[in-house]
């Protein structure tokens, strides 16, 4: 099944708390993603589902079954590490197997599932290989074969993709959600990047100190975030804020409005700004604004626009699209 629930999760170490509380409940087959920035409490809370850290108070189920004292290894569960962590002196085919052979599976029923990964991952053709011989995404999807093999309850990975190049992470992220969709297992994912976030996962969870800030499908977050943290934290680029006398015309404390809901004009609007850097990304531009007495945009404009360093434009958001937040950094609805 593969289904996970976190109750009253707490983590300290000595007097440090890392995990102050958390209540968390993943569904079956579902694609989650922990992000947050660094330090806050991501990985922990992946190693404490693992049972590679021990909870402080608080109970994890799997499938129902409390599992909170239990050693990793009778969790079900397959945890895929950044490091890959592969035997050097093995084939490939050897890694892969190594946790069945462990197991004391049938010779024969290793071979099968071995060679079922390997298909599923494309490594067919390298299975006589080491690990020196393969590309930094062929390890990872070696490290990936050697936790499909166990037929988990659920993958967990721990920032795979950040020894790799961001060509190669681009398609990584694509290999690994199209591995979601043939085996249909419960995976969770943790990394800093919320682009890969974004694109990834079924749900999100947001963290930051060990709290969760928002949990929700990428585009609610996206579209609905819940507090300033999480708007500021979601969505590449930034979301622009606004505070002070600029923010109270819209009723709140902070306003915060996506670069794409910013609209350029070099005659009028309501805020004059002087271009400083435009970044031409092909497909789009993004032009940085600064306006004086409110602070700097980034703007998201067509590739082909032809403005530059030090025009003057107009700056005018979408007023049906504004994210406004209280004093507390609460989005008002």
């Amino acid at each position: 099944m593969g289904t996970i629930e976190l109750r009253k999760v707490s983590k300290a170490f000595g007097t440090t708390s890392v995990i102050p509380t958390i209540d968390l409940a993943i569904g079956e087959g579902e694609f989650v993603v922990f992000v947050g920035p660094s330090g806050s409490g991501k990985s922990t809370l992946l190693r404490l589902i693992a049972g590679l850290e021990d909870t402080t108070s608080g109970t994890i189920t799997i499938d129902g079954r409390d599992v909170t004292g239990t050693a990793p290894a009778k969790r079900r569960l397959a945890m895929v590490f950044q490091s890959y962590a592969l035997y050097p002196h093995m084939s490939v085919y050897k890694n892969i197997a190594f946790p069945l052979k462990m197991a004391k599976v049938d010779k024969a029923a290793i071979d099968a599932k071995v060679r079922d990964a390997a298909r599923i991952l494309n490594l067919t053709d390298y299975l006589e290989r080491r690990p020196s011989q393969l590309s930094g995404g062929q390890r990872q999807r070696v490290a990936i074969g050697r936790a499909i093999v166990r037929e988990p309850a659920a993958f967990l990975f721990d920032e795979p993709l950040s020894n790799l190049d961001a060509a190669l992470r681009g398609s990584m992220r694509l290999e690994i959600a199209e591995l979601h969709q043939k085996l249909g297992t419960t995976m969770i994912y943790v990394t800093h990047d919320q682009v890969e976030a974004m694109t990834m996962a079924d749900k999100i969870v947001v963290l930051n100190h060990g709290v969760i800030e928002q949990v929700g499908s990428p585009m609610e977050l996206y579209n609905r975030p819940g507090n300033l943290f999480v708007a500021g934290f979601i969505g590449s680029p930034r979301m622009n804020l606004v505070t002070g006398a600029a923010a109270s015309r819209f009723e709140a404390h902070t306003v915060g409005i996506r670069p794409e809901h910013l609209s350029l004009s070099t005659s009028d609007g309501l805020w004059k700004g002087i271009v400083g850097v435009a970044e031409h990304l092909g497909s789009d531009t993004f032009l940085h604004i600064a306006v004086e007495g409110v602070g700097s945009f980034t703007v998201r404009a067509p590739g082909e626009t032809r403005l530059s360093h030090g025009d003057v434009v107009y700056l005018s958001p979408d007023e049906q699209r504004l994210h406004r937040f209280d004093q507390q950094g609460k989005a008002l609805r």
